[in-house]
């Protein structure tokens, strides 16, 4: 959980997103910080023996800063207003498949799967789909996965309008082919945050998603021949 006072500093923070307010609030933040750090060791801790493959995680390697990169972005507010935690086993500077909770004021959620491959990780992603299809629609088929998270997300965004080079259209698995993303989402309201079972329910919800990152980790593993 988060405390209160937390959440309020994420708000204040979104009203007045300049480098003046942070630094005569540097005090909230840093308490902030503590309180952020805390509930990342919280889902360590709570996620862990669900995921072994998330042992060697330390907090470092699951937070963000909260300095936004703003080098290509029209929007030049210097902070970020709201928190995330990355758990995934992938080695520092690898991408890999995870599980992601997102808290922000109107648009929380937790997820998992892999976002935004670069073209040779895309590419084994979508190898390993069109030769073990099967195994893929059995973990989006398990219960527990279709009830917390219903299906991979699909959106305009996110899907090529026409086969990926290489496939044919009537590939059994071509709607999973054409994703560039391959993630699942559920939202929930940020009330949740405060409350005390906050990280046990949730890491009960993200670790229906361990079935997905493990077929998609396996295909990253794969050496190309």
């Amino acid at each position: 959980m988060l405390t209160k006072e937390s959440l309020q500093f994420l708000d204040d923070l979104k009203k007045n997103n300049n480098r003046d307010w942070f630094q005569d609030n540097k005090k909230r933040y840093e308490i902030f910080k503590k309180d952020y750090h805390k509930l990342v060791s919280d889902f360590l801790d709570a996620m862990k023996p669900l995921d072994p493959s998330l042992e060697l995680l330390e907090v470092k390697n699951c937070t963000f800063r909260i300095n936004r990169d703003i080098r290509f972005s029209k929007d030049k507010s210097p902070y970020k207003a709201h928190l995330g935690v990355w758990l995934s086993s992938g080695a520092k500077g690898q991408n890999r498949s995870g599980y992601y909770v997102h808290i922000e004021k109107g648009a929380s959620f937790i997820a998992g799967g892999f976002y935004s491959p670069d073209p040779d990780q895309l590419k084994k992603v979508r190898k390993e789909i069109a030769f073990f299809y099967e195994d893929l629609e059995a973990v989006l088929a398990d219960k527990n996965f279709k009830k917390e998270f219903g299906s991979l997300d699909f959106d305009e965004n996110n899907s090529l309008k026409n086969p990926p080079r290489g496939y044919e259209k009537e590939h059994p698995a071509i709607d999973f082919l054409k994703l560039k993303s391959f993630t699942a989402t559920q939202k929930y309201d940020i009330s949740e945050v405060t409350q005390k079972d906050f990280v046990s329910k949730m890491s009960k919800k993200l670790i229906a998603l361990k079935p997905l990152n493990e077929f998609i980790n396996r295909a990253l593993e794969t050496e190309e021949f």
